[in-house]
């Protein structure tokens, strides 16, 4: 199951400003109905509360589980 078939789909996209991510991309994803949003300028802080945030839920929800 995906998000389509649980009529969800993604609204936005948070990215930085690195240039790996060329115009073609934010255009493919406008006409999919995703809104492209930048990180401010020079904000690393944003990216380690990020991975901070993404490994909390790694070890809470995850290391709990038995695969």
């Amino acid at each position: 199951m995906d998000l389509q078939d649980a009529d969800c789909r993604p609204r936005h996209l948070i990215r930085d400003r690195d240039g790996k991510f060329p115009d073609l991309i934010r255009e493919i994803l406008a006409d999919a109905g995703i809104a492209t949003v930048l990180t401010g300028v020079r904000v690393p802080r944003m990216n380690s509360i990020m991975e901070r945030w993404v490994q909390s839920c790694r070890r809470e929800l995850l290391d709990r589980c038995l695969l």
